[in-house]
């Protein structure tokens, strides 16, 4: 299944950047990436959306998890 690319909202970027977040939103993969701009953007209701965006920040954050599901980033072997 392909998912549709989403183009990020001016409001995340302008969250992320204000949380210190852009790099670690940069680092997760392509899909997760996609999936967070794509759930943010369905919800209908403002309230909504910034409720889902304070998660993806915090998940971010937190660094482990994505979705509320635990999450861990795959580590880079010895070069």
């Amino acid at each position: 299944m392909k998912r549709p690319p989403h183009p990020m909202p001016y409001h995340v970027e302008q969250a992320l950047g204000a949380a210190g977040l852009r790099e670690r939103y940069d680092q997760r993969p392509w899909y997760q990436r996609n999936d967070y701009l794509g759930w943010i953007d369905r919800a209908q209701r403002e309230d909504t959306k910034a409720k889902r965006l304070r998660q993806m920040l915090d998940e971010l954050r937190a660094g482990d998890l994505y979705m509320k599901m635990p999450w861990r980033p795959k580590r880079k072997g010895p070069s």
